[in-house]
């Protein structure tokens, strides 16, 4: 996927042509849909720390920031929007709020300041082994402990929690799942009598 103008507004002429993007791989090991998707242009969040979300993006996970946006809010205040090229040509983004319509209390803890588990809402990023060695080590560097490390037979997880409080995992396909449409529309009304579980480790912290 080749993004230009990687933020939403369509009055800010500042393009970018992020890192040489590769063909995506598949996570799977055969099959498929025939026609690729085009991929996620980006998924953003709000931060409650903009420094220490970009340090955190940038210098730990090395995925470069690329864009920022400041704007007024649509009721009011301002806000500023930050994109992280992830590699790809996809970004992971970030909202910096500024009384531009949060209320108070508000949470960027997507799954505990929702009341659940903190392993449920989560973005997951297919990198390479050489990658998570990178990352481990600038992470202990700079004394960021993982939250979990996972084999989860298919895939190897390796996860960190943001300073947003939220869980990121970097996935290392080994060699990725099977594709097969037909047992997982069967699955979706399935429950724990109908599978078995010698053939998947379950992620619990």
């Amino acid at each position: 996927m080749s993004t230009k103008d990687c933020a939403p507004s369509p009055n800010d002429e500042t393009q970018f042509s992020p890192a040489a993007a590769e063909p995506r791989p598949a996570h799977f090991r055969h099959g498929g849909t025939p026609v690729p998707a085009p991929g996620i242009h980006h998924v953003a969040y709000a931060c409650r720390d903009l420094e220490a979300t970009t340090r955190f993006y940038e210098d730990l996970m090395g995925f470069p920031l690329v864009h920022t946006e400041v704007a007024a809010g649509p009721s009011g205040g301002f806000f500023r929007h930050t994109f992280h090229d992830t590699g790809d040509g996809s970004c992971i983004a970030f909202f910096d709020l500024h009384e531009a319509g949060e209320r108070e209390g508000w949470s960027s803890e997507i799954s505990t300041g929702n009341k659940l588990p903190r392993w449920v809402n989560h973005i997951a990023f297919n990198v390479t082994t050489g990658k998570v060695d990178e990352v481990r080590a600038r992470m202990q560097d700079a004394g960021v402990k993982p939250y979990m490390e996972v084999d989860h037979d298919y895939l190897h997880s390796l996860y960190y929690i943001d300073p947003n409080g939220i869980m990121v995992e970097l996935c290392v396909d080994t060699p990725g799942f099977e594709a097969d449409p037909a047992e997982a529309h069967r699955l979706l009304t399935a429950t724990l009598d109908d599978v078995d579980h010698s053939q998947h480790k379950s992620m619990v912290k």
